[in-house]
Formats: C-alpha cells, structure tokens, sequence
C-alpha cells in the first residue's frame, strides 16, 4: 500500500512542478486582476493544468501501471515456453491489427480474471495479464482478451481518453472560477467588500468537486464506447466466437477479485479492468458497459 501511495505522491509533484514552471514561463499564472477577470489568461491557465496534468499522467502510465500492479515483463530471450506463447499471441494480433512496433507483454499476481492495455503511444505500449486469467481461460477464450487490448492499442484509446479528461479537467477548472468570480462579486457589500482570499478558492474547490461528477460521467460514457469499439476490434482480430467466449468467461468469473484492489484503492486503475459492476445510479460512473450487452452486441455483429 505505501508503495503506491509514494507512486501518487511522486507523480502529482512531477506534475505540479512542471505546470508551474510551465505557467511562469507563460506568464499567465494571475488571471484574477483589479479589474476582474483576465479570460485570456484564465483559458490558458486552466488547459495547461487540465491537459498537462492527463498528458504527463499518460506518458507516466506505463510506468506506473508495473510498479503499482507489480507487472513482470515477459522478456523473450528468457522466457519459458508457456511465458513465449503469451508473447507471440499478442505478437501476433498485433500485427494483424496492423501495429509495426510490437506492445510489451507481462504478466502480474493477482487471482482477479483481469487483463490491461496501457502506454502513452501505440509504438510504446504494454499489454499485461492476471495469473487469475491466464489460469482460467481457455486458448480460444485467453486470445479473445488479448485482441480486445491490443484493439485499445490500435484504436489509440489510451490518447483519446487522456484527451478527453483533460478537455473535462479544463472546462471543470474554468467553469468553477468563473462562478466562484460571480459570487465574489454579487457578494460585495456597500464599502466594495466581497469575499476572502480563501472564502475565494473555498468556493472554487467545492464547484470544482461538484463539477467533477458531471466530467467523470462524460469520461466514464467514453470509456463504456471504447470498450464495444474494442471488443468489435477483438472479434475482427480473433474472431467473434474467440471474444463471445472470453466475454462469456468473464461474465462466470466476475466474483473473482483481487483482495488486494479492493483495500489499496485500485479505483484508480479502475479503466484498466476487463470489466466492473455498478447499479443504478453508479452505472453512469462505470467504465465497462455490463458484459450482458457487450456479448449481446456482439452476437448482433456479422463477421
């Protein structure tokens, strides 16, 4: 647990530091004037947090994802033969899904059926495995995940989701100054007195809050598209009824989950997960649509 809460740690420094220095060179830090609000400054301080904060946590992400899930790359210079085997599936659907740089495969601990695509780029990518998956599926069914994420890869979701958080980041950022401005200024009394310093930024942190759960619903719509756009891409890659049963084995072995995910706060790594479980009003922060309506999909598709 503390190893990943150092990681976090580290990481939201990382990105502190570097926006700052990045709005101190841009000079657009203060966007609170004597005259109000600088709107100028104010967007472009807001999309280099927004977006520069998703961006660095993209190019972060590979790194990230070993050291918090204690993913073992699979190097194929040393590998046994069920280890290669792993390697050259991937391999292969990655080729037929016309990637030229091969992703990373590796495996990692955990009796949750689970398996993750992840990296900033498609030519830096890493496709890793549960123990739980690779001891409970089939060939056929192991195949049918593997090419839903190498689909991920292809379909350059990871970019995509990072650029959608970040535009959400931003438009939360903004949106809750702008407000936060308002009420500081309708708050004013005769002698021209309005809210604190701190009553200020109290204000923005609680819109902010609020905002958030509307962008996590959006970000958390896109998620539950990519993942049909990425199980059509498994059924192109393998074939329909290889990603029908690995679907089918997922929806038999959802009790299964990681102990240590639950208690460590792997909400984080939520959007890495084959599939989650959520009702009524916490389906619309689910990041995987229910696999009921995924295999229903794709049992509409032709081949």
């Amino acid at each position: 647990m503390f190893k990943r809460i150092g990681l976090f740690l580290m990481v939201n420094f990382l990105v502190m530091i570097t926006i700052s220095l990045v709005l101190n060179i841009l000079g657009v830090g203060a966007y609170l004037t004597q005259y109000g609000i600088d709107y100028s400054n104010l967007m472009v301080f807001c999309l280099v947090w927004g977006m520069g904060g998703a961006f660095i946590s993209l190019l972060l992400s590979k790194v990230m994802a070993k050291f918090a899930m204690g993913v073992q790359i699979i190097d194929p210079q040393k590998a046994d033969a069920r280890s290669m085997e792993l390697v050259d599936r991937v391999h292969d659907l990655a080729r037929r899904a016309g990637l030229t740089t091969m992703p990373e495969v590796g495996v990692y601990d955990s009796p949750e059926v689970n398996a993750f695509a992840t990296g900033p780029t498609k030519s830096n990518s890493l496709v890793a495995v549960s123990t739980g998956l690779l001891n409970r599926m089939n060939g056929a069914e192991l195949e049918g995940v593997l090419a839903h994420e190498v689909a991920h890869i292809a379909n350059g979701d990871m970019v995509t989701m990072t650029l959608i958080q970040g535009v959400v980041n931003a438009f939360v950022m903004f949106l809750a100054r702008v407000i936060a401005f308002g009420i500081s200024q309708a708050s004013r009394d005769d002698e021209g007195e309005g809210m604190s310093y701190f009553a200020y930024h109290m204000t923005v942190f609680v819109l902010e809050m609020v905002f958030m759960v509307f962008g996590t619903m959006v970000v958390a719509w896109f998620s539950r598209y990519r993942e049909f756009r990425a199980d059509a891409g498994g059924a192109k890659f393998a074939g329909r009824e290889k990603m029908t049963a690995a679907l089918e084995k997922l929806r038999q072995t959802i009790e299964l989950e990681d102990p240590r995910q639950t208690s460590q706060g792997a909400n984080a790594f939520s959007s890495m997960k084959i599939s989650n479980r959520r009702n009524g009003w916490a389906k619309f922060f689910s990041t995987h649509p229910p696999l009921e309506e995924r295999i229903a999909r794709l049992q509409s598709f032709s081949e």
